[in-house]
């Protein structure tokens, strides 16, 4: 039966590049995938195309989707998003998955909607810290929240250099909001059915320097593909409220 995947996590945790390793890991499910488009009210990045990485569209368009119960909007740092809720179910009854993998904010809001009760979901998240670390954190006495920043800033700011080859200053500032926002985006972890360590963030080398995904970017492609099939692989994770206090 198709389902709603929903694959979420912090900015850089590493979404993107599993995505794209399930092609590789797991054909059969990646041909039966396909992935909601959203409405996004900021400009076109080189590359990207409308209808494909997303429906381009007017602030205020989007805007007055908010009156509409056919639509979900979410502000995601300053993005304004929405979410056709009809694509769902074209998606679904083509007999295929339906797929989104993004911000956290998504997911959580059609968990406090009830709209994922609608359909037969599978939520993941990815955190850049196991349950164990996050426990050990907290014995330790260490600020959890610029813990989860500082992870996530090295990463952010990895994957840039790698990308760009320098920073510039609104690619700081923009690293600098990502990374301060990953601690309540795992915050919200326990919404979801299954939670996913995974160490390897976008740009590591673990998913596409050697040819094939090594180390923790491996495990987690195929402990999602084993998820997606039915089953629930050794490693997955379930965070109670409070973890994150």
């Amino acid at each position: 039966m198709p389902k709603l995947i929903l694959i979420s996590g912090p900015s850089c945790v590493g979404k993107s590049p599993l995505a794209a390793g399930l092609d590789h890991f797991a054909p059969h499910l990646a041909d039966r995938m396909e992935e909601l488009v959203l409405f996004n009210d900021r400009e076109k990045r080189p590359g990207e195309e409308d209808g494909i990485d997303y429906h381009f569209r007017d602030r205020d368009e989007i805007e007055a989707l908010k009156d509409d119960p056919g639509y979900v909007v979410i502000d995601n740092r300053g993005d304004l998003q929405a979410l056709e809720l009809a694509a769902i179910d074209r998606i679904l009854d083509s007999g295929c998955h339906a797929f989104y993998e993004g911000n956290p904010q998504l997911p959580v809001q059609l968990h406090r909607m009830g709209r994922l009760d609608d359909y037969d979901t599978l939520s993941i998240f990815l955190s850049p810290l196991s349950r164990e670390e996050v426990q050990h954190a907290r014995r330790e006495g260490l600020h959890l929240p610029e813990l989860f920043a500082e992870i996530q800033r090295r990463k952010l700011l990895h994957r840039t250099e790698r990308e760009e080859g320098w920073l510039s200053l609104g690619a700081l500032e923009d690293i600098e909001t990502r990374a301060t926002s990953a601690y309540g985006d795992c915050a919200e972890a326990c919404r979801f059915d299954y939670v996913i360590p995974l160490h390897d963030g976008e740009g590591h080398d673990n998913w596409d320097r050697f040819t094939i995904p090594i180390g923790s970017a491996r495990a987690a492609i195929r402990t999602v593909a084993a998820l997606i099939e039915g089953s629930v692989p050794e490693g997955v994770e379930y965070w109670e409220d409070h973890l994150l206090p």
